[in-house]
């Protein structure tokens, strides 16, 4: 019975590690989703997910981070309460701020990609979340609202973008932080 499941597991890829791993991130990512706030003058929200984003991208494999996200994004989609804001519901992923949603896996797989490519510090960790992830986020979040509010990369810029800055480079400081020492403890066991 014990080889049967152990085949099983290596079949479809996922070890009960892998698997707990995931789900922890999952649940951290919806958490973390409902400490927002709105930001004046931008239809987007400052949210402690984009930490829980970052995380998941140093502690998971890329495969295991595109999965988890595109759950969580799935998730919010199908109208469970996990988006910031406690919202959900796939008007969210039609909407000004749809392109970050839509956009988180495929951030997140990338940050994982590059994080994965060098010894696990903090300086390595905080370098690609701020260089590529934060900017790449970024993308998703402008175009999607120069389309859905006819607005020029300008007035995008300002509204997806700019006054989100600080606060992001300040999150992925922490989740740097948080993604070494998670990476130390799960390395111990």
């Amino acid at each position: 019975m014990q080889m049967e499941t152990a085949s099983v597991e290596n079949r479809a890829g996922f070890t009960v590690r892998d698997m707990t791993k995931m789900a922890v991130c999952l649940a951290f990512c919806m958490v973390s989703a409902f400490i927002s706030f709105p930001l004046p003058m931008t239809p987007g929200l400052v949210t402690a997910l984009t930490i829980a984003l970052d995380v998941t991208a140093f502690v998971l494999s890329p495969k295991l981070t595109f999965i988890t996200v595109l759950a969580y994004v799935i998730l919010g989609a199908v109208g469970l309460p996990v988006f910031p804001g406690g919202t959900g519901g796939l008007g969210r992923l039609l909407g000004p701020t749809g392109g970050f949603y839509i956009g988180w896996p495929f951030v997140c797989a990338i940050v994982s990609v590059l994080a994965k490519r060098r010894a696990m510090t903090f300086r390595w960790y905080a370098l690609v979340a701020v260089v590529v992830g934060i900017p790449l986020t970024y993308v998703g979040g402008i175009l999607s609202m120069m389309i859905v509010m006819q607005i020029d990369l300008g007035k995008a810029l300002m509204m997806a973008a700019v006054p989100f800055i600080p606060g992001d480079i300040m999150k992925a400081l922490l989740s740097a932080f948080i993604g070494v020492r998670v990476n130390k403890m799960l390395a111990r066991q």
